[in-house]
């Protein structure tokens, strides 16, 4: 279970307390130590499933912990920004739609894990992670790299960040749609068949009924036939 990938992964979670500090630490030399612990993070994410994979130690452990460690990494940043205010209050919509889709895919992930069904991440929810992840990046260094024109100061990382984040917004949005579609599909399938097995099922009754409808039928035919005979095999011996 400890192996290097794992490790990996458990780092992101260890750093995040020390990056959450950041609300409350408001100097430029700890909004550096943050961007750059958060840059470190999220380089771990792809090596530690590379690693992984390469190794061949791809563990139950490693897939449950690495997408709750995600999540944490990323919503801790996105409060820091907010707390911090970073951004324009415009700009809190894209923050919004990350934060939603995290909960939204979560859930869908554990209502699919359930009937076992699984949720591969698409080529364009990894492009989405790596905007994200950079505009962060980028946003957490935003008290560094300013430039003054005239009497306004402007912060280079910050800019690029917002915008940055704007992108990872659409994409988010786009890439949680797609996943909803997905577990819409599904549930839509899954309530078809179950319509479907109840059709069968109620026809089946009926289908019964009317065998036993026709195997009386054919039974009071017999019946009358065996009658008549009976009846034509008496007026018979009377005549003889």
């Amino acid at each position: 279970m400890y192996n290097l990938p794992n490790l990996l992964t458990i780092s992101r979670i260890i750093v995040i307390p020390v990056i959450f500090l950041a609300i409350y630490i408001h100097t430029v030399w700890w909004s550096v130590l943050t961007a750059v612990l958060f840059i470190i993070a999220a380089i771990t994410d792809y090596f530690d499933g590379y690693l992984a994979r390469s190794r061949n130690e791809t563990s139950v452990f490693g897939r449950l912990l690495d997408p709750i460690a995600d999540k944490l990494l990323v919503v801790s940043a996105l409060l820091i920004i907010v707390a911090n205010r970073m951004v324009d209050e415009i700009s809190y919509i894209p923050v919004c739609i990350i934060m939603c889709r995290e909960i939204l895919v979560s859930g869908l992930r554990e209502f699919l894990a359930e009937v076992k069904v699984g949720m591969p991440v698409t080529r364009l929810a990894k492009w989405k992670t790596g905007v994200q992840m950079t505009a962060l990046s980028m946003l957490l260094m935003s008290r560094v790299g300013i430039i003054q024109i005239g009497d306004t100061f402007i912060p280079v990382w910050g800019v690029l960040g917002e915008i940055l984040l704007w992108v990872a917004g659409v994409l988010t949005f786009m890439t949680g749609y797609d996943y909803f579609q997905r577990g819409l599909d599904y549930v839509k399938n899954l309530e078809a068949q179950k319509s479907q097995v109840k059709l069968l099922t109620s026809k089946s009754p009926v289908k019964a009924e009317a065998k036993v409808a026709t195997k009386s039928k054919a039974q009071k035919k017999t019946t009358k036939k065996s009658v008549r005979k009976s009846a034509k095999t008496k007026k018979a011996d009377k005549e003889a």
